[in-house]
């Protein structure tokens, strides 16, 4: 097959003194590929995308070194304009790349500054829209539309270009789980039909593992692993000293093979392959569902923490409602109590109603019908900044609280709009500083996006509030900072505040979670312990959530296998289990 993208000894650096983003990069992309590529914050993902959309050397300045070749031209000896004809882009920030307000519009706008014949633009617009399958949204306003949506609208704007390469950068980062996978069976779909070479720089790895052909993986600027998924996921101790996580049915074939219970090398990827393998594993044991059926289910990993005894809820939703002007989407009947110390999930699709659900309980919207009562004020008669003494947010883009020239002035800020005196305020910010290995003297927006998100957590905890209401706090960041961001979650939780937190993805609601709110069409479906409703599958389908990899695993294992593995929430325990059946034989 021929190569489409060929990349020899590529370094750059964004200025003279600055390191170099890339390190000596070398690669080949066939036409016709699926790649995905994962790495840590910093690893030079982004400007790797930047090479190869032709952005870099025609739109960011630094020092070159090497080649990039696209279609045998080389970017630096071809205009940009050339190199869009054949490799199109979609940015992570979808907003800031729309031009127009309707869709039809939005891929209008390409087609002519491109200059394609008037008698051709029709016919490509009709035929994109179908392609992506969002015909019926073409003269619809790209305000009204959901996160999926517009990740649709903005592929079928590049898409209707006819290029024959596809460069997106993080292209789900902002959609729950079924939107995630229809984007992806979208791009499955252009590569497979129309033969269009698609290069995705993701961090949801169980997606690229499932989609792909092919994996790099970037650390420091240079290719740390390249292959197929199965070869790369099969060296998850690799990945994750880079920094990167692996699907947790790969960790948990990789465990099963390096404590010699199994000796298929090739990692599992999916569900299915996982069930495959343990039903494998333990063909040997005999009788092995009537020696546990008698056994009691074990408890789910995440320990509910036990209330103060009399301890009053800090949060209560009382069939609550709200509908926003014009008629937009709404939320019903919405009934919630969370007390002192619970780390609590919300969950559900685009547009469920989840954000329309945190603005009512940090006052920015009052409630139509019924009452939210947030450390007993109710939010209909107490002024915005009387509830945000006793509320903190964490938005899912930092940079939208950001408005500080220091890492420590940020920081303090909220604590000195409470009335703090300033000396007090930055002394409590230093000890948070500290403790969150933050540069104080920093500008906040010299650092990284993962960095940033610490600094605007690092302003939440410092405050020390009642509630904490987390949007999305994990979107965008690699695996370590994911991590350090949700021990912090946890310690706040285990000091006594509560945590709220709206979040699309499962595995980390799965790990720290102690119970969800399910939400769909604007009200909760259900509420309770996390293992109980992601093992729910009518639940989880109404309410477009697809369910942690592990529960989903071990609710198959438990009907099929054993009831030893019913309600398992973790890869150790599927491991254990597996041990402890196996001892039986």
């Amino acid at each position: 097959m021929a190569t489409i993208i060929e990349m020899d000894n590529v370094s750059f650096s964004y200025g003279s003194e600055a390191e170099h983003a890339l390190d000596d990069v070398s690669l080949r992309v066939d036409e016709g590929d699926f790649v995905g590529i994962i790495g840590p914050s910093g690893a030079g993902k982004s400007t790797l995308a930047a090479c190869l959309s032709g952005a870099i050397p025609h739109h960011f300045t630094g020092e070159l070194f090497g080649s990039t070749r696209i279609a045998g031209q080389d970017t630096c000896d071809v205009t940009l304009t050339d190199i869009s004809r054949i490799v199109g882009s979609v940015a992570q920030d979808i907003d800031a790349q729309m031009v127009a307000s309707v869709v039809e519009d939005e891929l209008l706008f390409g087609l002519e500054n491109f200059g394609i014949p008037h008698d051709q633009i029709e016919g490509r617009i009709a035929r994109t829209l179908a392609t992506v399958g969002i015909a019926d949204l073409r003269d619809r306003e790209i305000a009204t539309l959901s996160g999926g949506q517009k990740q649709k609208v903005a592929i079928a704007a590049i898409l209707a270009l006819e290029p024959r390469v596809l460069v997106l950068d993080e292209p789900t980062a902002a959609l729950d789980p079924v939107s995630s996978r229809v984007v992806f069976d979208t791009l499955a779909d252009i590569n497979r039909r129309l033969g269009v070479t698609v290069i995705v720089i993701e961090q949801k790895v169980a997606l690229l593992s499932s989609y792909c052909s092919h994996i790099m993986v970037m650390d420091h600027g240079h290719i740390a692993l390249a292959g197929t998924p199965h070869e790369v996921f099969g060296q998850s101790d690799h990945l994750r000293a880079i920094g990167v996580d692996s699907p947790r049915t790969a960790r948990i074939s990789n465990s099963l093979l390096r404590d010699g219970l199994t000796a298929r090398t090739e990692p599992c990827l999916n569900v299915t392959e996982a069930e495959a393998l343990i039903r494998e594993v333990l063909a040997g044991v005999p009788g092995i569902a009537d020696v546990a059926a008698d056994e009691p289910e074990p408890s789910p990993h995440v320990s509910v923490r036990p209330r103060a005894e009399g301890a009053d809820p800090v949060l209560t939703f009382t069939k609550v409602g709200f509908t926003y002007p014009g008629g937009g989407a709404s939320v019903n009947d919405l009934d919630m109590t969370v007390y002192p110390g619970e780390l609590v999930g919300i969950v559900g699709q685009n547009g469920a109603g989840k954000t329309t659900l945190t603005k009512l309980l940090n006052g920015l919207l009052k409630p139509t019908r019924g009452e939210v009562r947030v450390a007993g004020l109710d939010t209909r008669t107490t002024p915005v900044s009387t509830v945000a003494a006793h509320v903190a947010t964490l938005f899912q883009n930092p940079d939208r609280q950001i408005c500080k020239n220091t890492v420590l002035d940020e920081v303090a800020f909220g604590l000195e709009l409470t009335g703090i005196d300033p000396s007090a305020a930055r002394e409590r910010a230093r000890r948070v500083i500290k403790r969150f290995g933050l540069p104080a003297t920093e500008a906040p927006f010299s650092l990284s996006r993962g960095q940033r998100q610490m600094v605007a957590l690092a302003g939440v905890v410092v405050m020390e509030p009642d509630i904490v209401v987390l949007d999305e706090p994990t979107s965008g960041l690699d695996y370590r900072e994911c991590m350090t961001v949700m021990e912090t979650v946890r310690d706040m939780a285990d000091q006594g505040s509560a945590v709220i937190m709206v979040c699309h993805d499962m595995e980390v609601v799965s790990d720290f979670a102690e119970r969800i709110v399910v939400m769909a069409d604007g009200r909760i479906l259900g509420r309770g312990p996390a293992s109980e409703l992601f093992a729910d599958a009518a639940l989880m389908d109404k309410a477009s959530v697809t369910p942690p990899q592990v529960i989903d695993l071990s609710a198959r294992l438990a009907r099929g296998v054993s009831p030893a593995f019913a309600r398992i929430t973790e890869v150790s325990d599927v491991v254990r289990t597996v041990k402890e059946l196996m001892g039986r034989a």
